[in-house]
């Protein structure tokens, strides 16, 4: 009895697996055969440099479809919340890297596993088209951690709690495609001029070519800035750049709590207080630094302009240069560091995460962790001409002659999480930079106004 048994369902299991190769009697065949159209929408790239990724990736699956839009940066996030609330947002979506806690919400950590169908042809002489429904694991975050460089963990793992009865667990809420990390670009020609060989390692390297560099005549006007830094709204990324400075002097971005705490003083001493006098000095007519206004143009402009010397950037900016200013004879150079101090450098990246909304999770995620994977990203960094997210091709580009300053900085790249709203996190950097400068407001006050204003978006 119990052989008849076995056999039975031996010849059940046989059905069953010769069944998934019948033309029409499948779940993996219908699914196969299922038109998916997902819908992409980034900023900055356009579909260009998406193609190659979308075109292999339906060769794989012709079912899968792309609807992709490029949005301007200005307009991105009304144009997102605006979809969402409609009912008619994107499936993927690219957000940066700050912006995380603001859109948790929004988005669909990554499942354990997709279930993703498969066709294959089959037959020498019959030709049949075989379907297999595959149930792929994703990616934990250990492998995450082991895969990506270390900034992108602390900024897309997140802790997620399906229920409010349910265990808190960490889930992955997106992967990033490139890291960029802010680097100097420096006028070879004014370097030149100014008898400097070579562009500052320290930052008080950095001071003294500063001096040398800069241009003041008789009424105290600037005629050419060493840098473009000091101020708020006409220095590009100076969020970025205090920061930087904040977390290389050793500052408590955030408390074990996760609320901001970069305004804390330990003792005598304020490490964040320091970095801001440090970057604001740039800015004052009575130090020795002095090579910056708010009366000055945009620091890209001064810079491409022949204006500036120094200006802090990221490799978004190479072909904005090329474009404006083809002529001009600069290059790159790692971010100055503090002597004896500990290297630090700033990560500036956008993440691709999936909308809640979603129909079409598996694929969704799928399709992400395609065109995140080391065999097939590739093709968009060489396309955009971005630095690489993951570990093992930093070594590739440090051969690149464009992108080797960027690239050797990735493994120390940091960033640090802005709340829930990083966009008043930006704005109070900017109102503690103006405050000090004017002086209307004591530093302490001011750096203390700054952090209480960060820590009401968490």
């Amino acid at each position: 009895m119990i052989k008849r048994i076995s056999t039975l369902f031996l010849l059940f299991t046989l059905l069953i697996t010769l069944g998934l190769g019948c033309n029409g009697s499948s779940e993996a065949e219908r699914l196969a055969n299922t038109p998916v159209t997902l819908t992409i929408w980034r900023v900055f790239d356009d579909d260009s440099t998406f193609t190659g990724l979308m075109t292999r990736y339906r060769a794989l699956h012709p079912n899968v479809s792309f609807s992709y839009r490029e949005l301007r940066y200005d307009e991105y996030q009304d144009e997102l919340l605006q979809a969402f609330a409609e009912g008619t947002g994107p499936d993927i979506f690219s957000l940066h890297n700050t912006w995380i806690g603001q859109y948790k919400n929004l988005l669909l950590p990554m499942p354990e596993t997709v279930t993703i169908p498969y066709s294959e042809e089959r037959g020498s002489i019959k030709k049949e088209i075989v379907y297999t429904l595959v149930e792929d694991p994703t990616m934990s975050t250990r492998e995450l951690e082991t895969k990506f460089i270390d900034v992108v963990a602390g900024d897309v793992i997140r802790n997620y709690q399906a229920t409010t009865r349910s265990a808190i667990e960490e889930k992955i809420y997106g992967l990033p495609l490139s890291v960029d990390t802010l680097v100097l670009f420096y006028n070879k020609d004014l370097l030149n001029a100014a008898g400097i060989a070579e562009p500052a390692i320290t930052w008080n390297e950095f001071q003294d070519q500063v001096a040398k560099l800069t241009l003041i005549d008789r009424n105290n006007n600037i005629l050419q800035a060493g840098a473009a830094l000091g101020t708020s709204e006409n220095v590009e990324r100076s969020f970025d750049i205090l920061s930087l400075l904040m977390m290389q002097n050793g500052t408590e971005m955030t408390g074990s709590r996760g609320t901001a705490t970069f305004g804390t003083v330990t003792g005598d001493i304020s490490p964040g207080m320091q970095a801001v006098t440090f970057y604001t000095d740039f800015a004052n007519p009575l130090k020795q630094v002095y090579t910056w206004n708010d009366e000055q143009t945009n620091s890209f402009d001064a810079f491409v302009s022949g204006q500036a010397a120094y200006f802090f950037g990221y490799s978004y900016h190479l072909p904005l240069i090329e474009a404006v200013a083809e002529k001009l004879n600069y290059s790159t150079a790692p971010i100055p560091q503090i002597e004896g101090g500990q290297t630090v450098n700033y990560a500036n990246y956008w993440v691709e995460g999936v909308a809640k909304a979603t129909d079409h999770e598996d694929w969704a995620w799928d399709f992400i962790l395609y065109a995140t994977d080391e065999k097939n990203v590739t093709s968009y960094l060489s396309m955009a001409k971005r630095p690489t997210a993951l570990r093992s091709l930093v070594n590739n580009q440090l051969d690149d002659e464009d992108l080797t300053v960027f690239a050797s900085q990735l493994l120390t790249a940091k960033s640090w999480y802005q709340g829930n709203d990083a966009g008043v996190t930006e704005e109070a950097f900017a109102e503690l930079i103006d405050n000090t400068i004017s002086g209307k407001v004591e530093l302490s006050r001011a750096i203390k106004d700054a952090q209480n204003k960060v820590n009401q978006t968490y």
